[in-house]
């Protein structure tokens, strides 16, 4: 299918990448959203939290945060909240570690574990009784579409559909992105929390992980090669990028999945927008507005809802439910006001 048309245009003062990916993520406040926290035992002796927000809707949505997000990040929080006034019940989770509860184990999330949330899903359509649709942001997203192509063969026909925002399906090309000096700021922000991971895994398990050089590390691939990907149970880190990135799964998906990524993402590398996939399939619908930055998108500066938001409520009511269609308007109100804000 032909790349898409965005309908996303800031005005010029909000048109800088850097504005964009920086401003919602410093001061963009939401409220949390009420209902029932559970914790999720995995098979491992692990566990991931999850919380759910439920009214008996005939569709959930299932959200994932990025990397050393959470389900309390203001992207996800601003989310669950548009597509509840939008008449969607809202699953939020969080990666291992990520949550208020550290995990139990050595290990922990990485961009490709796809394992957690095939968990984490069967747990969803166990639960609610309608259809799903997924949502990953950045590595949530990259995880939302190797889990979409690793599971084609055996996915449950009441998941409908998917989105996918900002997402590096190319792992090495983003990390080698992010390296560039230009983006020096981004990669030590993105670094500061995994070294602050490291030294608290390192506290709890002494003599398992070994940090005298951690705070050395400047670079994904640094990081990767000497903890991820080797307690991780990768050879390299090449391997594990290789294993992880879900460019290689896009062609399997067989649900219709849309993928938001702006052209002047700082954290994405060319790979990361499969423009010859989505034209070769009509599962794949690419929208690649020409600013937004990373996880951005916004159209002023008051940043209570996002272009994102509605746009992501948009697709999704596109999608009919096999239960009832949805009863609602493209900017997520609803005949009865539903918000919980």
């Amino acid at each position: 299918m032909p790349e898409l048309h965005s309908s996303f245009s800031p005005p010029l003062y909000l048109q800088s990448p850097a504005v964009q990916t920086i401003t919602p993520s410093l001061f963009r406040r939401v409220d949390s959203l009420p209902g029932e926290s559970e914790l999720l035992e995995l098979p491992d002796g692990d566990f991931l939290e999850l919380h759910w927000h439920r009214h008996g809707r005939p569709i959930l949505a299932l959200l994932t945060h990025g990397l050393e997000g959470s389900m309390e990040s203001s992207y996800l929080l601003g989310l669950a909240h548009a597509l509840s006034r939008a008449d969607f019940d809202v699953l939020r989770w969080n990666m291992r570690g990520c949550g208020t509860e550290r995990n139990r184990l050595t290990t922990w999330y990485h961009s490709g574990q796809s394992e957690d949330l095939l968990q984490v899903v069967s747990r969803a359509l166990s639960v609610h009784s309608g259809d799903v649709v997924l949502v990953g942001i950045s590595v949530g997203g990259n995880i939302t579409l190797k889990y979409l192509g690793e599971s084609a063969t055996s996915l449950s026909p009441r998941i409908r559909a998917a989105v996918a925002v900002s997402v590096p399906i190319d792992l090495k090309g983003s990390a080698q992105q992010l390296a560039k000096p230009k983006n020096a700021l981004y990669m030590q922000y993105l670094l500061r929390p995994l070294r602050a991971r490291m030294r608290e895994k390192a506290a709890r398990f002494p003599g398992h992980f070994d940090i005298s050089r951690l705070s050395s590390i400047r670079t994904f691939h640094e990081f990767d090669a000497r903890f991820t990907a080797p307690y991780h149970g990768f050879r390299s880190v090449d391997e594990y990028w290789e294993h992880s990135s879900s460019r290689q799964f896009l062609t399997s998906i067989t649900v219709p999945t849309l993928l938001i990524s702006a052209q002047d993402d700082p954290f994405l590398s060319p790979g990361c927008f499969p423009r010859e996939i989505a034209r070769a399939t009509d599962r794949i619908l690419l929208e690649t507005p020409s600013h937004g930055g990373h996880v951005g998108f916004i159209e002023r500066l008051a940043l209570e809802r996002t272009w994102l938001d509605k746009r992501i409520v948009e697709f999704l009511r596109t999608i009919p439910s096999k239960i009832v269609a949805l009863n609602s308007n493209v900017d997520g109100t609803t005949s009865e006001d539903t918000s919980e804000n």
